[in-house]
């Protein structure tokens, strides 16, 4: 089926979910009442390292309406170790407790948990543990920690080098060698959180004589979350259920068993009662996860007229203190598609990965968002050290939709992406000549206006043989399941877990132009491991790919199924003269399509209640399963334009417009994707002007362990954001769909900051970290070689 022929597929259908989640009537796990419920608080440490010499937990013990503490030394009676060791070249295996038993590794680093028959005996007893502890030395700087003599994290490695991967492909020397130029660029990316809307939360209920656990909890992954959970716990797949009810947020933060969740379900069995639990804001802050923070350098070699003929990058990533994903997997990936949408056949990279006594790393809505800014902001150095436009050294760089497919030097190849099309787009859309000549009256007047532009390609669908390749354990693919049921209505689930993406709007459009009917008829069912079939979740940008491809296949199986019943029963008709839709049976046998006296019910129930009506050899009922394997990588494109104005006395941004144009392929519901793409860029932008997870360098303290210290734009500091979609499918993924939901992060931190050192290109100064503060940017004015301006600034 073409775009063309889709009926609801690219619809703009409001939201199905907004309905409840709206009027207060979701569903999120503090809305689940469960009957003699005990609950859980965690005593963190105060201390960013530091060996525990004793846990005294008598004086909470003996407190009113508690009913336990626990130690990591109880729970390794109760649950295994976890253990981190693909078989990588260049990454160390990493072991962590339950419960830290030895030494904790960071600022809120859970010691101990006191059960309590309300949360607020629990949080008094929790203030009555004692511990004490012989502090360490720590270290917070990821650049220390590399150091042979600095603190070692994890005593079991042999330094703080966690994951140690680098690569050469082409004559990178050689290129290098014959340059005209050799243009070096560094781009520094701060700490972060996810900071979702719902903090963490579980309810475990463990049913003692069925010898079940059922665990409620906001995941991505309800299923691997499942076969991680039942292994930590000693416990077969089939003794546990995860249900995730509606999820108040996640990006990524809730894809990982935590210690915290582990800790609930194995106390649920031990005192056979329900236990839930809840993070506060300040643990969420915290202790639970963070991303980002890392350090690229490039050398690119290049012609007199910025073609780039070789590329040289290194990065070091800070990973934190834990290990709950392999260590290489977010820096690697930035380091497989860097190159991105540009024209590089020599290219060597150098990654590092290092240890630290911060929070432990997740991925965090782009975990490779540093890409775009990295290669872009090396197209504007080059520019700039050559004194070209750096619109034209885009140019010159640039793919072209003839040259694909495109092996990018790391083996990645570009399907059917169009960056060309979608800079060109948005640079017509602001009008560059204009503005560029705005732009010099605006320097006449001691005015700091830039521009900034950022070409992103998206990996969006990882499939199982990148994850092969890249030499990391699990499976891209996705499963599906669609069921007619005897009314006519129809259900379908797949393996992935909803966080607010709006999968029940988008993914019934799916299932409603895979088969035939209205998306009204059509009901998800979603978080639940007991009902969806086992799928990878949600991660990256697979939901629309892996996730709407699954549905749509599935339901096409559904649809074939439905028109040999039609067959069957409207005499000699075949089945290619005859169509569902909107859940009547049309026939074009006597000319244009005309409706049949059929309905989707009536072969529902001719399936179920009438099963000799059915063709020879067809079992009774509706039902089908399918799974979906994507190709090893899908990619979207986007080209970001940001223009902006610098206040010069007091370092502040100013918006003056925002334009995304965006190829994402087919789209499954553009209100869905709309809000998803304003999502995405008010976080990047959010990110790199505001968000800062920061630790004392000496006591390894967190900083920023409120919303008073850890600042997030609001709608007051966000621009109004213009979009351009100029969609093109992608032949390689059923209906064209090529995914989409972290790009608008990539292009937006890269397209800030290049509007930002546009605007400073002419004082001679370069803002290569981030956040982008006030208190930065008046640090570079201050030292701008060219006083005169800078002082009739201030």
């Amino acid at each position: 089926m073409s775009s063309s022929e889709f009926r609801h597929i690219g619809g703009h259908q409001p939201r199905k979910e907004d309905a409840r989640l709206l009027t207060g009537k979701g569903r999120y796990i503090d809305d689940i009442v469960v009957d003699n419920a005990l609950h859980a608080c965690f005593i963190r440490s105060p201390h960013a390292h530091a060996r525990i010499l004793s846990i005294d937990t008598t004086a909470a013990q003996d407190m009113p309406g508690v009913v336990t503490v626990v130690t990591g030394r109880d729970l390794q009676d109760w649950t295994t170790r976890h253990r981190m060791a693909p078989p990588i070249d260049g990454l160390h295996p990493m072991e962590m407790d339950t419960l830290p038993i030895e030494k904790v590794r960071f600022q809120g680093d859970p010691v101990a948990c006191v059960v309590a028959n309300d949360r607020y005996l629990a949080e008094d007893a929790a203030e009555q543990v004692q511990v004490e502890y012989e502090p360490l030395p720590s270290v917070t700087n990821l650049w220390r920690a590399l150091e042979p003599d600095a603190p070692r994290v994890d005593e079991s490695l042999p330094s703080n080098l966690l994951s140690h991967q680098q690569a050469m492909h082409g004559d990178v020397a050689g290129a290098m060698t014959s340059a005209f130029r050799i243009v070096e660029s560094t781009f520094s990316q701060h700490r972060q959180t996810h900071l979702p809307i719902e903090t963490r939360g579980c309810i475990a209920e463990w049913d003692e004589g069925r010898e079940h656990l059922l665990f409620q909890v906001g995941t991505q992954v309800p299923h691997p979350y499942r076969t991680t959970l039942a292994a930590r716990l000693r416990l077969k797949e089939t003794q546990v259920t995860i249900a995730s009810p509606d999820v108040g947020g996640a990006f990524g933060q809730k894809i990982a068993l935590y210690r915290e969740e582990l800790t609930v379900a194995a106390l649920a069995i031990q005192l056979k009662r329900p236990v839930r639990w809840r993070e506060d804001r300040m643990e969420n802050l915290l202790a639970s996860a963070q991303s980002r923070e890392d350090h690229c350098r490039t050398r690119a070699a290049v012609d007199e007229q910025g073609r780039v003929l070789a590329l040289e990058m290194e990065m070091v990533e800070d990973f934190g203190a834990y290990s709950f994903y392999p260590g290489n997997y977010l820096a690697r990936v930035v380091a497989m598609i860097l190159t991105g949408p540009y024209r590089i056949h020599h290219y060597r990279y150098d990654v590092r990965v290092v240890l630290s006594n911060k929070t432990g790393n997740a991925p965090m809505r782009a975990p490779m968002a540093i890409t775009s800014w990295v290669m872009d902001g090396t197209m504007d150095s080059i520019a700039r050290t050559l004194g070209l436009d750096p619109m034209e050294v885009r140019r010159i760089n640039m793919l072209t939709r003839e040259e694909m497919p495109f092996t990018m030097p790391t083996g990645e190849v570009l399907v059917d992406v169009t960056p060309r099309e979608t800079m060109e787009g948005a640079l017509q859309a602001i009008d560059y000549p204009a503005f560029r000549a705005r732009q010099r009256k605006a320097r006449e007047e001691g005015r700091l206006l830039g521009l900034g532009l950022c070409n992103v390609v998206e990996s969006t669908t990882y499939g199982s043989k990148f994850y092969k390749a890249a030499g990391i354990l699990g499976s891209g693919h996705e499963a599906a399941w669609v069921r007619i049921e005897p009314s006519g209505e129809v259900s379908a689930a797949v393996g992935l877990g909803a966080s607010g993406q709006g999968y029940e709007t988008s993914l019934a459009n799916a299932v409603a132009d895979g088969l035939g009917v209205s998306p009204a008829c059509v009901k998800l069912h979603l978080g639940h491991t007991d009902i969806a079939p086992y799928g990878m979740g949600s991660r990256g940008a697979r939901g629309g790919t892996a996730g709407g491809g699954a549905l749509y296949l599935c339901a096409q199986m559904a649809r074939q199924a439905v028109l040999e019943i039609a067959c069957n029963l409207l005499g000699d008709v075949d089945t290619k003269h005859l169509r569902l839709m909107d859940g009547r049976v049309q026939s074009s046998a006597a000319g244009p399509w005309e409706d049949t006296p059929l309905t989707l019910a009536d072969m529902a129930r001719t399936a179920y209640l009438d099963p000799l009506a059915l063709p020879p050899g067809m079992k009774p009922g509706l039902e089908f399963h399918t799974t979906y394997e994507p190709p090893p990588m899908t990619y979207s494109n986007s080209s970001h334009v940001c223009v902006l104005e610098i206040d010069g006395q007091t370092g502040a941004i100013y918006f003056e417009r925002y334009i995304v144009a965006e190829d994402c392929g087919t789209v499954l519901n553009q209100f869905v994707v709309e809000g998803q793409q304003h999502g995405a860029i008010a976080m990047g932008l959010s990110g790199a002007l505001y968000e800062h997870v920061e630790y004392d360098d000496v006591t390894g303290q967190n900083l920023s362990g409120s919303l008073a210290d850890y600042l997030v734009a609001t709608a007051c500091e966000l621009p109004h954001f213009e979009l351009l979609p100029m969609h093109t499918p992608n032949r390689q993924t059923p209906g064209g769909m090529k995914g989409m939901a972290e790009g608008g992060v990539m292009g937006a931190i890269g397209a800030v900051t290049n509007a930002v050192n546009d605007a400073l290109s002419f004082l001679g100064v370069v803002a290569e970290r981030q956040p982008l503060t006030p208190i930065y940017i008046r640090e570079l004015l201050r030292n701008s070689p060219h006083s005169t301006f800078t002082k009739v600034q201030s």
